[in-house]
């Protein structure tokens, strides 16, 4: 799908809907397309939106700048959580299992590890569960739910925890690879049926599968400069939307790749798992 986002980040697919949501950070912007009809419907929030996904109710949670958000299918905006802090905002986010949001957070500058992965659960109790995050990135769940993979971008790591689903707890936090440092930024990630992490590669022009023990299984190269996140869609979930952005690339870069900023599709790649409504 041709468009201009500034920061195209959080594609989600909503399987009630068989639409995509995605958001433009920069432009405080919640996309959601219609691929059937080739229709992308934008909702205008009051802050920056580090990403959005469905809720169970009906509606979407959001993680704003200054906390998470409920939107109602009436367009009713509510707190769910505030945790407002000078130069920090809300970034990537997903949902676990049980249907809990997983939300991110960075400070704009990304000058000092001040932001921080807390768990939100449907009624609005919040827990930081991993803290001293530069810039909270991709986070996803193996399909037996007994693994978390998580993102803090700087680090050009995916790391993976033992994940306990009946009490949503993280423990013993390891590498499960490293990026190469000439190979672009890991930035989104989502896990497929077969356990295999997809990566969108910031700066690296890529997205890239690894098995899960940690090695390079597929890489594929993309018509835009900066892909920031990846999830499965589409009627068989066997298609990869892929966002971007557009920010701080120059105008000769622009002219020359013109679908940066789009969101795009692979179709038939691989095959993807229905993912959680939130809870809330």
């Amino acid at each position: 799908m041709r468009a201009s986002a500034q920061l195209g980040e959080g594609p989600t697919w909503d399987h009630s809907s068989s639409t995509l949501l995605w958001v433009d950070i920069l432009a405080s912007e919640v996309h959601r397309y219609a691929p059937a009809r080739d229709d992308d419907a934008v909702l205008v929030v009051p802050q920056h939106v580090g990403a959005a996904k469905p809720r169970a109710q009906g509606g979407i949670v959001c993680n704003l700048r200054d906390g998470i958000a409920l939107i109602d299918r009436d367009g009713t905006k509510s707190w769910l959580v505030y945790w407002a802090r000078d130069g920090v905002r809300g970034n990537d986010a997903g949902i676990d299992p049980s249907g809990r949001l997983w939300a991110g957070t960075m400070r704009y500058d990304q000058a000092s590890d001040e932001g921080w992965l807390a768990r939100i659960t449907g009624e609005g109790a919040a827990k930081v569960m991993v803290d001293k995050v530069n810039t909270s990135n991709g986070v996803g769940w193996s399909p037996d739910g007994t693994l978390m993979y998580y993102i803090d971008t700087p680090t050009r790591r995916i790391d993976v925890f033992d994940f306990d689903n009946a009490s949503g707890t993280v423990a013993n936090r390891r590498p499960l690879t490293h990026v190469g440092n000439t190979d672009g930024w890991p930035d989104g990630l989502c896990v497929d049926a077969d356990g295999c992490v997809w990566v969108a590669l910031w700066g690296g022009h890529a997205v890239r599968r690894y098995t899960p023990a940690g090695e390079l299984d597929r890489e594929i190269e993309l018509p835009v400069d900066q892909p920031t996140a990846c999830c499965f869609g589409g009627e068989d979930f066997t298609d990869l939307y892929v966002t971007s952005a557009r920010v701080g690339l120059s105008d000769q870069t622009l002219m020359d790749r013109q679908l940066n900023g789009s969101v795009l599709v692979l179709p038939g790649v691989g095959a993807g798992v229905p993912g959680t409504a939130f809870a809330g």
